[in-house]
Formats: structure tokens, sequence, C-alpha cells
């Protein structure tokens, strides 16, 4: 188990997860999919709840219910990034 206090999760961590638990089909992970909602990338709400109990047991984040996109998700997980300036 990663720990929570110093580890960041990255969307190739998040392409792992998806594969591996729900599943993907070649190449729809591809590319720049930060802003893509997950129903467009193949992904029903059992896929999402099987990823979001993988990422809890990893990373000791518990993931909300309405996540639509990879950016959203990997926000509910490493908290939204600061505004550069």
């Amino acid at each position: 188990m990663s720990d929570p206090t110093t580890t960041t999760m990255t969307l190739d961590d998040l392409r792992r997860i998806l594969s591996d638990s729900a599943g993907s089909e070649g190449g729809q992970l591809d590319g720049d999919i930060l802003d893509t909602a997950f129903t467009e990338l193949g992904y029903d709400s059992l896929a999402l709840l099987e990823t979001s109990a993988v990422i809890q047991r990893e990373y000791g984040v518990e993931i909300p219910d309405k996540v639509a996109t990879p950016r959203e998700l990997l926000d509910a997980v490493n908290g939204p990034l600061p505004a550069a300036g």
C-alpha cells in the first residue's frame, strides 16, 4: 500500500488502475484523456466503483461518487493543484 502522505497519483497511475481493475480496450487510455468523460472512455459506474476501491486501498482516499473525468478523479486523490502565480 502506498503512503498517502508522500504519494501523488499520476495519470499513468490512473491508467494502470483503470486497466487492471476495470479493463481497457486497446488505446482508449492513450493520449490526453484528462478532460474526457469516463463514459466516453468506455467506463460505466460499476467500473468506476471497482477503480475507486483500488484507489482507496492504494492511496487511502475515498473518491466522491460524481467524478466524471480523469482530471476530477486525480484532483480528488491529490487535491487541486495550486494556481500558478
